[in-house]
């Protein structure tokens, strides 16, 4: 459920949002219940990351019923979208190695 809630959420972002900045769903975590979903986004550049969470909270109910019509499912769970920090710092992490 979890990597058909990602498709789906990157489906109506990349409908929804410009391609400047660059918004990646990296991952989704789901309560046992589905009641809840952590989206994870990743931004570039990453001074924009502000701007996208605000722009994403503001599209949350556009978002739940985007979900409910594309995933076929009586439960829609409460959705939040956070900046996946893990992400970041394997980026950061490789920006590193690179450069030695």
């Amino acid at each position: 459920m979890e990597e058909l809630i990602r498709r789906v959420a990157a489906m109506f972002i990349e409908i929804e949002a410009t391609s400047n900045p660059l918004i990646s769903v990296t991952r989704v975590i789901t309560d046992d219940r589905m009641k809840k979903a952590d989206i994870f986004v990743s931004v570039l550049p990453s001074n924009k990351e502000d701007d996208v969470i605000n722009f994403l909270h503001r599209k949350r109910p556009e978002f739940r019923e985007y979900l409910q019509k594309n995933m076929r499912s009586r439960v829609v769970p409460h959705i939040d979208f956070l900046i996946d920090s893990g992400e970041k710092n394997r980026q950061r992490i490789e920006e590193l190695s690179i450069e030695n």
